[in-house]
């Protein structure tokens, strides 16, 4: 059974930092690209990253650019979004998914397993 487990998110202050950690199971890790999205309050899925299978490609949204970083390890079927410089419209529940394929990819179609989430909320 695929399983997608995040972990990580919590309160941080304006300027802080998280790690969100997202450990998959149940399929070749190491064979998929993995990505990121998140949904504020009210607001529609915004993908914020994409890794592809051998860590060689990253993407990222505008918004977040310069500040996150996704990484991954495969020896532990874990991917990672390392947030700095954290604002409050950062807020809201975040995802990982895992790739229908190996490329990186930043649209939804191109994912398939989803995580149940994870929340990060920003405010001092």
């Amino acid at each position: 059974q695929l399983q997608l487990v995040e972990s990580g998110g919590g309160l941080a202050q304006p300027g802080g930092s998280l790690r969100l950690s997202c450990v998959g199971s149940g399929f070749i890790f190491s064979t998929y690209s993995m990505g990121w999205a998140r949904q504020a309050p009210g607001k529609g899925l915004e993908w914020v990253a994409g890794i592809n299978s051998d860590s060689s490609s990253t993407l990222y949204a505008d918004s977040v650019r310069g500040r996150f970083t996704i990484s991954r390890d495969n020896t532990k079927n874990t991917v990672y979004l390392q947030m700095n410089s954290l604002k409050p419209e950062d807020t809201a529940q975040y995802f990982c998914a895992k790739g229908r394929g190996s490329w990186p990819t930043l649209f939804r179609d191109d994912y398939d397993y989803w995580g149940h989430g994870t929340q990060v909320t920003v405010s001092s």
